[in-house]
């Protein structure tokens, strides 16, 4: 075989072997390097390629693509910093749990290390936040490197696939010249590996559940964020079952879709709930169960560290224990969906009913006051009462998530949740949209803050390599509005608005025209309305509201104070 010839066998094994281990998705940034592996992927159909040519958001948007389908997404590029910059987004896959494939071409062996350009360190560049990281050989003429690749990709899209899920990490290494044969017909596959059930339910773990859940006179359901793939009708059959309250985190999407026998038991008001003393200290449950992720809700949080419930029961597919607060007295290593075939049949209890009352008042009390103010909140409530049936919403951190948990009421509609709290950051937040966009095919509205905006302004390159069909609606404050609800805010005022406001100035109607993006600036609640029942007439659409962060924080306090105390 000639060299180009081992070089094509080489990178067509392993695109094959991630073919054959379920790889549907692949996420190119440009580049030399990178060369053989593109165009083995390029030239197979079976894959489905998008190009992005900053890194940062490429790593992004696959991991968009990853929590929306949980299936394995490739990233490539070249050698250098281009890696470094797949560093934030492969942090974020690995708390999320996102199965990301992360290939990094890389320089020969002979020019490591010796002043090559674009030639850096990349052996186990991503450290501890990626499951596994391989440095792989150069290509050579031979059947065991032929079966050493296909059983390291077998193996680590495995790793990948494996609970608790995440990104693993290939260093490939390629010496000149870099073309392949285009038209070689790929090797046979001579390796499989599959995926055994997870985490066994045996039947005694079984009856120590249903005995803590049959003998608790009080108990709630916690529901975090769960996978896209969560069966919530069964769930709902589950929770009806034990007539326990369900505090659905609006990344449950257990607000969403559902059952109309179940919509008493589907409490949304909680975060505001617990933020009255009175409320939390006569309805501290006896039993918690919880499913998912920590919620986002800081007064739940606080609920459960300072009452301390006696008994909290953590269900979780990983052994990795998610309890940042100290509170679970039983960590279950399981699948959720184990809980569903309990059938654990309990009465009504006075504790679920003022559950139930608490929230359908609170609900009625927003909908007065809401209609009365125009904050941040006021404009989030306007934007989730218009989506329609079967689209779907992805939430920045910051202050858009807290308003999504806030108001975001349960609805029958079918509006899937999304958002990247794996560490709560606000980076990369376009590109992981216009990945859960492409990956779903849905029509998807974006809530974003200026600054978050600003972080990721490059991921909308992506709209010129592939279609797509986003709203972003930013919520500009000119800064940092969450600060203004902490501490900082009061004290050494002088400094406040240097270190955390942060204000900028800038507007994004020009960013719109770049894009060719269709665009309004909205000032108020009914142009807002008016607005949202226009059509979209672009593959794009900005919408950019904008607020202040003073009166955001008066009224978000003034709001809370008055519905409080007619709770109490």
């Amino acid at each position: 075989m000639t060299n180009k010839e081992v070089l094509t066998h080489y990178v067509k094994t392993m695109t094959t072997a991630l073919k054959n281990a379920g790889v549907k998705h692949v996420i190119i940034s440009p580049g030399s390097r990178s060369t053989p592996l593109a165009y083995a992927f390029a030239s197979d159909d079976a894959f489905s390629i998008t190009m992005q040519v900053d890194e940062r958001s490429a790593g992004f948007y696959a991991l968009g693509v990853a929590k929306a389908t949980l299936q394995p997404v490739v990233l490539l590029c070249t050698s250098g910093t281009a890696a470094s910059n797949y560093y934030p987004a492969i942090t974020e896959a690995h708390y999320a749990r996102l199965p990301l494939i992360v290939l990094t071409s890389d320089r020969p062996h002979e020019l490591r290390e010796v002043g090559a350009p674009q030639a850096i360190d990349q052996i186990h560049m991503y450290g501890h936040h990626v499951k596994w990281s391989v440095d792989l050989p150069l290509a050579e003429q031979s059947s065991k490197m032929t079966q050493f690749i296909e059983r390291h990709v077998q193996r680590g899209t495995s790793l990948a696939l494996t609970a608790p899920m995440g990104p693993v990490h290939y260093n490939v290494p390629f010496r000149e010249p870099l073309l392949i044969e285009m038209e070689q017909e790929e090797p046979e596959q001579t390796f499989i590996q599959r995926l055994a059930p997870q985490a066994s339910f045996d039947q005694a773990m079984r009856e120590e559940v249903r005995q803590l859940l049959s003998q608790a006179d009080s108990g709630i359901i916690v529901a975090g964020e769960l996978p896209i793939t969560f069966d919530t009708a069964a769930f709902w059959t589950f929770a009806g079952e034990l007539g326990w309250p369900v505090l659905c985190d609006p990344l449950s999407n257990l607000r969403t879709n559902v059952p109309a026998q179940y919509e008493a038991l589907c409490i949304d008001q909680y975060d505001a709930l617990l933020k009255s003393p009175t409320f939390c200290q006569n309805n501290i449950p006896h039993t918690v169960l919880r499913i998912g992720a920590q919620p986002v809700s800081k007064p739940l949080a606080l609920f459960l560290k300072q009452y301390r419930p006696e008994q909290v029961i953590v269900v979780d597919e990983a052994a990795q224990y998610r309890d940042f607060l100290g509170v679970a007295t039983h960590h279950i290593q399981a699948q959720a969906t184990v809980l569903f075939d309990l059938h654990v049949t309990l009465e009504t209890t006075e504790y679920a009913l003022r559950w139930k009352e608490a929230n359908s008042l609170f609900t009625t009390l927003m909908q007065e006051k809401i209609e009365h103010i125009e904050d941040e909140g006021a404009f989030a409530y306007t934007l989730f009462e218009s989506l329609q049936d079967g689209v779907d919403l992805i939430s920045s951190s910051s202050m858009p998530i807290r308003d999504v948990d806030t108001f975001f009421n349960r609805t029958e509609k079918d509006i899937q949740l999304f958002a990247n709290r794996g560490t709560n950051g606000i980076d990369g937040v376009i590109s992981t949209a216009l990945g859960i966009q492409q990956a779903r095919k849905r029509p998807t509205y974006l809530l974003i803050g200026d600054l978050a905006f600003l972080h990721d302004v490059n991921g909308l390159i992506a709209t010129r390599f592939s279609k797509t069909n986003l709203t972003i609606i930013i919520m500009n404050n000119d800064g940092g509005g969450i600060f203004s609800y902490l501490p900082q805010a009061k004290h050494e005022a002088a400094y406040f608005e240097q270190l955390f406001g942060t204000p900028t100035g800038l507007t994004f109607e020009h960013i719109a025209a770049m894009y060719e993006a269709q665009y309004d600036a909205v000032y108020s609640i009914d142009a807002f309305k008016a607005v949202l029942k226009q059509e979209k007439t672009a593959q794009l659409r900005i919408i950019e509201v904008f607020t202040d962060r003073e009166k955001n924080v008066a009224a978000h306090r003034q709001l809370w104070e008055q519905m409080i105390e007619r709770l109490e």
